[in-house]
């Protein structure tokens, strides 16, 4: 067995500091996409969600397979 003790106060700062850390970078990849035309994606519940560029909020896949799949054999 080990004889150190990890203090819960350590363990709640370090949780505290990986949630600031996780926040930051998702906040930075969700501007990221904005910037570059791509939607966000978001789960509430169940239902996917998609944030839009231009901030509108749908529940519709703005890049469904099937489009694309449509798309690509008339290519052909």
């Amino acid at each position: 067995m080990r004889d150190d003790k990890v203090d819960s106060v350590d363990i709640y700062k370090d949780t505290l500091e990986f949630l600031r850390i996780g926040n930051r970078a998702v906040k930075r990849a969700q501007e990221e996409n904005r910037k570059k035309g791509i939607p966000n994606v978001y789960d509430f519940n169940g239902h996917l969600y998609y944030e839009l560029p231009n901030g509108e909020l749908t529940k519709e896949d703005p890049y469904p397979l099937s489009k694309e799949t449509d798309s690509s054999e008339e290519k052909c």
